[in-house]
């Protein structure tokens, strides 16, 4: 399997792509392409890799079969290893997990937005706007909910580590960057998922990229 990803500082959506990957089991290459400016451009049109996708990442690629969309990626990967290894295994708690990672999928504009993901970025104390503060309100509710239903077996989401803490990892990197207020549980949660190796290894690459979005760099002002 190939996949394709952008800069690990700011693609919330390749990060998602990659730990599906890592979580599978699966042995996969890792193709990195520049997001923005004139070589993403020249990278889009020269690379077959991602035409599939018009110029969006993540995309895998397994033989002929091609998945351009992160949750895509995670469902084509649990029909090749089993559901399991994903989704948790009671029929409630995944009904919740899916649920999660769905809403996630599509929603929160305001957070992302104001806040786009920027690993190397620290900032203390970041004002958001009404829009966004209702968007923390709602993560945060679904997190406490997750942890005192399902959470008994581990630190994260529903226990064991599952596609609900890929689709939320990105959020909670975003938190960390812009010094998001959040209550005791939610900070444990962010340790424990923050740690994990395949997060730390995602970090120190991210800090190591020497490219600077402006747009993204700029988004919020403290």
């Amino acid at each position: 399997m190939k996949l394709i990803i952008g800069n690990k500082n700011y693609s919330s959506w390749s990060l998602r792509g990659w730990l599906a990957a890592k979580q599978s089991g699966l042995a996969f290459e890792e193709i990195q392409v520049p997001l923005y400016g004139d070589d993403w451009n020249n990278a889009k049109k020269q690379n077959d890799d991602i035409a599939p996708s018009s110029g969006k990442v993540p995309v895998l690629w397994d033989g002929d079969a091609v998945v351009w969309d992160s949750l895509a990626i995670i469902e084509y990967l649990a029909d090749k290893v089993g559901r399991d290894r994903f989704w948790p295994k009671e029929d409630d708690a995944r009904a919740m997990a899916r649920s999660m990672v769905a809403e996630m999928h599509s929603s929160f504009p305001a957070l992302r937005t104001q806040c786009p993901m920027n690993v190397r970025r620290k900032v203390e104390g970041t004002q958001i706007d009404e829009a966004a503060k209702a968007d923390v309100v709602r993560i945060l509710t679904l997190w406490a909910e997750a942890r005192a239903r399902f959470g008994r077996g581990g630190p994260y989401l529903f226990g064991t580590f599952s596609a609900a803490d890929i689709f939320f990892a990105p959020v909670v990197s975003r938190f960390i960057s812009y010094g998001i207020a959040v209550p005791g549980f939610a900070l444990a949660y962010m340790e424990a998922v923050w740690s994990h190796e395949w997060l730390q290894s995602w970090i120190q690459a991210a800090e190591a990229e020497d490219l600077v979005i402006e747009q993204f760099e700029t988004a919020i002002k403290k």
